[in-house]
């Protein structure tokens, strides 16, 4: 009898065994699919992120171009627009000198000023410049443009994709984040000599082989920033 009860717990620890191996089998089954259905989630909210703030760069430059309109119809001339605010470098002049003038005062246009979203560039803010003519935009006289500096692969191939541009249109001229030199302020407004992009490399309009006006994009320069520019007063 000591022999068939030992037997039976010998059976019973044997189940007990198999049990347990059996729910840990199964646990790792559950955290495995927990950690790809987690990495698959992640892949997906990056995705979106990145529509959402290809949507939210184009909404933003959209208020700045109604601003500049704003101010411009209101009888300020293209030349005398300032883009001064207490957060812009101070070449882009002084927030209070003529508020009328100003595209971020409410006595202008009234545009806020936002710093781009996170992730999509190196964290600098947008410029403005009139030192570049933009294909296929007004004359061959240089557009008053905000830029969008040194922005992610990423975000320049989804942009440009929701603008149709096929591929990356190059800027191999002095490329038209100018820098602090070309900044439109005071001292500098509208290049009579500007950069030209390349036209061959933008989107290309068969019916009339020529460039498709390109009123905003993502282009390459030859030193291999990206930039995104977004035109707010052709000329």
């Amino acid at each position: 009898m000591n022999q068939n009860l030992f037997n039976t717990q010998i059976k019973n620890e044997s189940g007990n065994v198999l049990f347990i191996i059996l729910m840990a089998v199964a646990m790792l089954g559950f955290l495995t699919a927990a950690i790809r259905s987690g990495d698959s989630s992640n892949a997906n909210i990056d995705k979106e992120s990145l529509a959402i703030r290809v949507s939210q760069v184009r909404s933003y430059a959209s208020e700045l171009e109604r601003a500049v309109l704003f101010v411009n119809q209101n009888g300020i001339s293209e030349s005398d627009l300032r883009f001064a605010h207490g957060r812009a470098h101070s070449d882009y002049g002084t927030y209070s000198d003529e508020p009328e003038r100003q595209i971020f005062h409410p006595d202008g246009g009234g545009a806020n000023y936002t710093n781009p979203p996170r992730g999509i560039n190196n964290g600098s803010a947008w410029e403005f410049y009139g030192t570049s003519a933009v294909p296929s935009i007004g004359t061959s006289a240089a557009d008053l443009i905000a830029v969008l500096p040194n922005v992610s692969v990423d975000f320049c191939n989804s942009i440009n994709e929701r603008n149709g541009q096929s591929s990356m249109p190059r800027d191999t001229g002095t490329c038209l984040n100018a820098g602090s030199s070309g900044r439109f302020g005071d001292s500098q407004q509208f290049s009579s000599s500007p950069n030209e992009m390349d036209e061959a490399s933008f989107a290309q309009d068969t019916t009339v082989s020529a460039v498709k006006p390109a009123p905003q994009a993502c282009v390459i320069c030859d030193d291999g920033a990206r930039h995104f520019y977004y035109v707010l007063l052709a000329r």
